[in-house]
């Protein structure tokens, strides 16, 4: 991996495991929008974490959302991939999650060191699989997008990654990390 100019990692399901109950975590975002008059039915976290931005109720979301994802960072996993740290080129994080959560959870393992810059979905404007959140990473690491490596565990990842043109290397974990 040290043969890129930089390595950049998703972070639940590739380096850690946030233990988070993302059914709770589903709920509490649609009671919450529930109580500003917002239809949740049928929805998945993902299309309520959407409609929330959409409706103008972003904050009500994340502020849920992150409640559950540092507590989850505070007892996650650290999964077999992070073995592979540090590297001798600049490591960046390019999550889901928001940023605050991805850093404690780096904290949490002794590895926050080792990571040169972290953008969660809530550090730009848009969410991967939208390539912005790859490049403000790369961006903030320094380096172009042409000999990066993207190491992630979902379609949405390597999507992000085509977008952006960089490398991809999928990690498959045996847990399910989808919202």
């Amino acid at each position: 991996m040290d043969s890129y100019d930089a390595v950049v990692y998703d972070l639940d399901g590739t380096l850690v495991q946030l233990d988070v109950d993302w059914e709770a975590a589903r709920h509490d975002v649609a009671v919450a929008l529930q109580e500003h008059n917002v239809d949740t039915q049928n929805q998945n976290l993902w299309e309520l974490l959407e409609r929330g931005g959409a409706d103008g109720f972003e904050h009500i979301v994340e502020r849920e959302l992150a409640r559950h994802e540092h507590d989850g960072a505070r007892t996650s996993t650290l999964l077999e991939t992070a073995a592979g740290l540090p590297h001798t080129v600049p490591t960046g994080i390019c999550s889901l999650n928001c940023e605050s959560a991805c850093r404690l959870a780096l904290d949490e393992h002794d590895i926050a060191g080792h990571i040169d810059a972290v953008v969660g979905r809530d550090t730009v404007g848009s969410k991967k699989p939208a390539p912005e959140p790859l490049l403000e990473t790369l961006g903030e690491l320094g380096v172009s997008s042409k000999n990066v490596l993207f190491i992630g565990d979902s379609e949405r990842d390597e999507l992000a990654a085509d977008r952006a043109g960089l490398d991809f290397r999928y990690v498959k974990t045996h847990l399910d990390t989808s919202y």
